[in-house]
């Protein structure tokens, strides 16, 4: 019964998220540019690792919100080159010592093709279980140069707002969607 509970507890959380309106192709493209080059800024090893990556996929806004059972939904732009070469929504539900709600941003970066190609052929990209994924954290590059980075996926979170008891990627979904023009 507390599992169907904490089950309902999230879903509702998903519906009770502030909801941007549904974004057209050309905002949700500007929204992620501009999320990238504030990361870029404030992060110089994450512009390190994005000069190496061969593809970035950017969540502009995540919403997260949860009280024990938790959700988070956004959506994101797939660069490649420069240039868009897909859409992608990320979902996650979660259970555990948590409270709040919370908006931040995060940014996968694909140093290879085979973890680019995990997040293509996948019906439903699960971070959690994704290969060689490393979440860069506060510090991360101290200990970082460009002939160390041997991992195919890195993932910086940024422009956190909100409180929120933790943040993490395990579980989230990551599938492919088309915006509106």
């Amino acid at each position: 019964m507390k599992a169907h509970l904490t089950l309902l507890a999230a879903v509702a959380a998903l519906f009770l998220l502030p909801q941007a309106k549904a974004e057209t192709s050309r905002e949700l493209r500007i929204q992620a540019e501009k999320a990238l080059h504030r990361l870029y800024r404030n992060n110089s090893g994450a512009r390190v690792i994005g000069d190496k990556a061969i593809a970035v996929l950017v969540f502009p806004t995540i919403y997260k919100a949860g009280f024990i059972g938790g959700a988070q939904t956004g959506n994101g732009v797939l660069f490649k080159d420069g240039k868009v070469v897909g859409y992608y929504n990320s979902t996650a539900l979660s259970y555990g010592l948590q409270a709040g709600i919370q908006k931040f941003s995060y940014a996968l970066f694909f140093l290879d093709g085979k973890s680019l190609h995990y997040l293509n052929k996948s019906g439903g990209f699960e971070l959690g279980g994704a290969p060689s994924l490393v979440v860069a954290k506060e510090g991360f590059m101290a200990g970082m140069s460009t002939t160390t980075m041997q991992k195919g996926i890195y993932a910086f979170f940024f422009g956190q707002e909100g409180l929120m008891g933790g943040i993490g990627i395990q579980g989230t979904k990551i599938s492919q969607y088309t915006p509106s023009e």
